[in-house]
């Protein structure tokens, strides 16, 4: 009787140990009572801002571009200066001519009308675009292997569309439980909810994402293969335990 005593209480030991690192590899966990920030219409109709990191490449006319739309003149030669820049930390740009000028925080139209104000000193009615070359949303479709690093070429992309660019939503992710993660400055970043397993959740669905935005669908807790998973490393060295104590007991 002592002899199984002991060893139920070895395997409690080992179940409850093996119980801690059930799941984990899940990430970015909520409690149960977290209180999300709240879906709005204006999510949809987000601008892009341009945040540190981003890359930028940017292209200067005069003349309002005039050159842009000279086709009469039967040259293909345009005249412009084209460069790649990054933003530094700091949220600035050094630009030719204009030095270190500050676009964190802006958008696109923001930004070249901007840039536009500044050339006047050099140019003859400056005209300036811009494009961001490196935003970058990370996605975790509901399954950890599946994660990526999307690289978005559209301005106002939104999470449906990130989702899709991603692959879609795995079999074993949660369509209901889709974690829009947002970064807010020095507070805490801000983290959204949304079900997208019905059609009523199509309107968060099209909330247009942001550089370094973090999508999350939490991927479902399938009992049977978590315990066959955790649990068969457990068994099979109680099962050893117990043939060798019985061996043991036997020889004595």
């Amino acid at each position: 009787m002592r002899f199984y005593k002991t060893f139920l209480f070895c395997f409690a030991i080992a179940l409850l140990s093996s119980c801690k690192v059930f799941r984990s590899n899940l990430m970015l966990k909520t409690p149960k009572d977290f209180d999300y920030d709240k879906l709005s219409d204006s999510l949809t109709k987000l601008n892009y801002r341009i945040e540190p990191t981003d890359e930028i490449n940017y292209k200067i006319f005069s003349n309002d571009g005039f050159k842009l739309v000279d086709l009469s003149s039967g040259s293909n030669f345009i005249e412009r200066n084209d460069l790649n820049l990054t933003v530094e930390s700091d949220g600035t740009a050094k630009f030719p001519l204009i030095g270190r000028v500050k676009l964190a925080g802006l958008t696109k139209t923001e930004a070249e009308t901007l840039l536009e104000e500044k050339y006047t000193e050099y140019y003859v009615k400056p005209y300036v675009l811009l494009k961001i070359t490196n935003k970058r949303v990370t996605v975790f479709p509901g399954n950890g292997g599946m994660a990526r690093v999307i690289t978005l070429s559209n301005n106002n992309t939104t999470v449906i569309e990130a989702l899709a660019l991603a692959g879609g939503i795995t079999d074993d992710g949660k369509a209901y439980k889709v974690k829009l993660i947002r970064n807010n400055g020095d507070k805490k970043p801000l983290v959204y909810l949304m079900d997208l397993s019905k059609i009523d959740g199509l309107s968060a669905g099209r909330s247009v994402v942001l550089a370094n935005d973090i999508i999350y669908v939490e991927p479902r807790y399938r009992v049977a293969k978590t315990f066959a998973t955790e649990l068969t490393p457990v068994l099979t060295l109680l099962s050893t335990t117990l043939i060798i104590f019985t061996y043991i007991k036997n020889v004595k």
